[in-house]
């Protein structure tokens, strides 16, 4: 495994965001990384790829911004690179929800460790006897790559239409304590805050995502691989590439960072 890739979102509020744009091109283009970078008023969410030296690098790099010190990134290992071309976007939001007042810089919702929810899964419940249910806010054709054994699946075709989802499902999740997932924990973070918006009081998202509950407890309650935005399409459970990104067609459509 020669390619390094990482993941890592931070909401926090930026501004200057053409010239911060330009400044994460010319970093990331100078060691050969491709992949996505989008950046909003709400913060920054990245997948890159290149070799260790260089990622490591462009992190010190990144990480000498103040705002950037404590970005916490998930890293897994391939073959071959698995993206096309380097993308430095600005959009309104770095995960499309539609939904203007959910502002996680100004607090998160709480979350739960991938060490934890294991714990929680093991026995049904909560440490205060609460029955626990996982909720997917992924994509339904994520959900069907692999997901939490018996996790809710609202079935949503796109992020943005988890607000709506939750509106026709909120009674679900009465008398239960609810554990928001997906691949990194930038959907499952806003998702938790809407529900806490919305009157849902035992709610957390589940820190770090599917990928980081795979280093700490493996396939543990998790049946399947987890999609991933790029050629490698599914990582296992010990965070290896379903199939040799090598042997695909470039004809095969890959999907925005945004989604992850």
């Amino acid at each position: 495994m020669q390619i390094l890739n990482i993941a890592a979102y931070k909401f926090v509020a930026l501004n200057e965001l053409e010239a911060l744009q330009a400044a994460l091109r010319d970093a990331a283009q100078s060691r050969g990384l491709r992949g996505t970078v989008l950046l909003a008023e709400e913060g920054i969410n990245l997948f890159l790829a290149a070799g260790s030296s260089d990622i490591h690098d462009f992190l010190a790099w990144l990480r000498n911004d103040v705002r950037f010190q404590d970005l916490e990134v998930k890293e897994s290992w391939s073959m071959v690179q698995p993206f096309r071309k380097l993308l430095v976007k600005i959009k309104p939001e770095i995960i499309r929800m539609n939904h203007p007042a959910i502002q996680p810089a100004t607090g998160r919702a709480p979350s739960v460790e991938a060490a934890t929810l294991q714990r929680w899964l093991n026995s049904g419940q909560d440490d205060t006897g609460r029955p626990v249910v996982t909720l997917d806010t992924r994509n339904a054709f994520e959900v069907d790559v692999g997901s939490f054994r018996n996790a809710i699946d609202w079935r949503i075709a796109k992020f943005s239409d988890f607000p709506q989802a939750l509106q026709d499902h909120r009674s679900e999740l009465a008398g239960k304590t609810v554990v928001s997932f997906c691949t990194g924990g930038i959907r499952c973070e806003k998702a938790a805050i809407l529900m806490r918006e919305a009157g849902v009081t035992h709610v957390f998202q589940l820190d770090g995502g599917i990928l980081k509950y795979f280093e700490v407890a493996g396939h543990r309650h998790f049946d399947g691989e987890c999609f991933v935005f790029d050629q490698r399409r599914a990582l296992d459970t010990a965070l290896a590439p379903r199939v040799d990104v090598g042997v695909l067609s470039d004809s095969r459509p890959v999907r925005s960072v945004e989604s992850c």
